[in-house]
């Protein structure tokens, strides 16, 4: 009677592991058929992994990926990838980025879901990570603030700052009794973007140069500094969003989440005691809560901030009478200093970089420099930067090589039809509610067919002659249409004020530690160079 008894329980286990296999293997099929159905390409996915086994095991940087998604399949329109169960579009063709960012905008206004609003409103309720008419609404709000005349008047903010890095910069050479000293050229970028935004965005002095473990530093660093586990999370929101709420994943942690809060609050209320007004990030954002800032009428003497410069769209000009929040407020002076930390240090790190392993080029922009600084009569103003044709090469140049931002995502808003994937297939894919997509603006700038020799850093690539052969849609390095980057001014304006006053005094060049060529490392999601940042800078005089 035992023996049957136990025969018959594990006959039903048997069963229900057969049926629970069989549960799991129609699903996979299920899910992962979402491609094969419509031609659509894509790489073979694992059970419940789906294309992420690469990254989470981190065999290659998240950008090898991207760009190796866009070589493999040179005859489609479009791939596709699993991000674990989740189907994400890669668009490849041009003419239909064009069509998802501007033409069809309406049907790709947001971005994809990276954080919970709820459990982390300081992320949440961001520019980036708004949607719909709440984005228009902010976006409308802070486009006046990033004006060319608002710029001007935080350019005196971001020189100071890069007097105090040179200050700092001749002090350790003379006591280094040489004329040149070995640094990290990307802790020296982030101090200095540091510095800046804690400037022109906070209102407060800081010298990250001398005082190496200020808060603010400290800070910022932990904020933006997205390691494998933050990549993981992004990833996990993005797919699985139910799951990623159930387990209360945020994004920032409560100190960095409580030292925001505190510093914007307390200064805004500073200010409005003291009737302090400074020309910075904070009183903007005290305009836009009062709805003071408007839209200036361009002047035809002000100068752009060069050829990488994106226009505000009719969206962004529209004028709005919504009442933001305090946290609202927090929330866009947390983005606007995640931003500027670690974008423009990771371009200004790079563009060091390539001057140094491209001496002619450095020296032709050195010698921009000294011309410059003998017909201006050591005038150093935003219009006047905006002049120095050189420099706006140089800098275009490696925004396209090393853009900070590798890819683009956009979320459908509303059932969308893509087209065929390519030539052979027989059917259009229909991009469904919910779905979201990748633009590989890194592998775009470095398609041959769009730039000749791509991995070369060849800033002749804009020059008067040569800016005309580049085709539109293909150069993207702050996104397009109406959700490109709010900040793209500031971000050019900050990076050649610092190369210009770096190149001003120091030579840059390789030290014994620098690794040429470049390869990326995978501990981070960030762009970082394998073996770390290291180069020699020269004292000129």
């Amino acid at each position: 009677m035992f023996s049957f008894t136990a025969k018959f329980v594990i006959m039903i286990f048997y069963i229900w592991v057969a049926a629970l296999v069989a549960a799991f293997v129609i699903y996979c099929r299920q899910v992962y058929s979402r491609f094969s159905k419509y031609g659509v390409k894509n790489r073979t996915p694992i059970p419940l992994v789906g294309n992420m086994a690469t990254t989470m095991l981190r065999l290659r940087h998240f950008v090898d990926i991207i760009n190796n998604m866009y070589t493999d399949y040179p005859e489609e329109r479009f791939v596709g990838n699993y991000e674990f169960v989740k189907p994400v579009i890669f668009i490849r063709d041009i003419e239909l980025i064009k069509k998802i960012t501007v033409k069809d905008f309406e049907h790709f206004l947001d971005h994809r879901t990276f954080v919970s609003e709820e459990l982390d409103p300081l992320f949440g309720r961001n520019l980036f990570s708004l949607k719909g008419q709440e984005w228009k609404d902010m976006r409308s709000t802070l486009s006046p603030a990033f004006t060319s005349s608002k710029m001007k008047h935080m350019l005196p903010f971001i020189v100071e700052v890069g007097n105090q890095m040179v200050n700092s910069l001749k002090t350790k050479i003379l006591k280094s009794k040489s004329k040149s000293i070995e640094i990290d050229v990307k802790d020296l970028s982030t101090r200095f973007a540091n510095d800046v935004i804690a400037s022109c965005a906070f209102g407060l002095r800081v010298d990250s140069h001398t005082d190496d473990n200020n808060e603010f530093y400290k800070m910022g660093y932990k904020a933006s500094n997205f390691g494998f586990w933050q990549l993981m999370k992004f990833f996990l929101y993005a797919s699985v969003p139910s799951l990623a709420k159930k387990m209360k994943m945020t994004l920032f942690s409560d100190d960095v989440a409580d030292f925001f809060k505190h510093l914007v609050t307390s200064t805004m209320k500073d200010r409005e005691a003291h009737n302090i007004l400074r020309p910075d990030m904070i009183h903007l954002l005290m305009e836009a809560k009062k709805g003071r800032l408007t839209h200036d009428e361009r002047s035809d003497k002000d100068a752009d901030a060069g050829f990488a410069t994106v226009e505000e769209s009719t969206v962004g000009k529209k004028t709005t009478n919504r009442t933001w929040s305090d946290i609202d407020l927090v929330a866009q002076a947390a983005l606007f200093f995640i931003a500027g930390f670690e974008t423009v240090s990771t371009a200004m790190t790079f563009l060091l970089y390539e001057l140094a392993v491209n001496p002619d080029v450095q020296e032709k922009l050195a010698q921009e420099i000294s011309e410059h600084e003998k017909t201006s009569g050591g005038k150093f103003d935003y219009n006047s930067i905006q002049s120095m044709t050189y420099m706006d090469m140089c800098v275009s140049e490696l925004l396209r090589l090393w853009p900070p931002a590798v890819a683009s995502d956009r979320l459908c808003n509303k059932d969308y039809n893509l087209g065929k994937p390519n030539a052979k297939a027989t059917e259009d894919y229909i991009m469904k509610k919910g779905e979201g997509l990748n633009i590989p603006v890194m592998a775009i700038h470095r398609d041959p067919e769009f730039f000749p020799d791509p991995l070369k850093f060849d800033p002749e690539r804009f020059s008067d002659e040569r800016k005309h052969e580049i085709l539109p849609f293909t150069y993207l390095p702050f996104g397009l249409g109406p959700r490109n980057c709010i900040g793209s001014r500031f971000a050019l304006c900050e990076v050649k004020v610092m190369v210009y006053q770096l190149l001003q005094h120091m030579k840059v060049e390789p030290s014994e530690r620098t690794h040429i060529p470049i390869q990326l490392s995978t501990e981070s999601f960030n762009l970082r160079m394998k073996g770390g940042h290291w180069l020699q800078l020269r004292a000129r005089n």
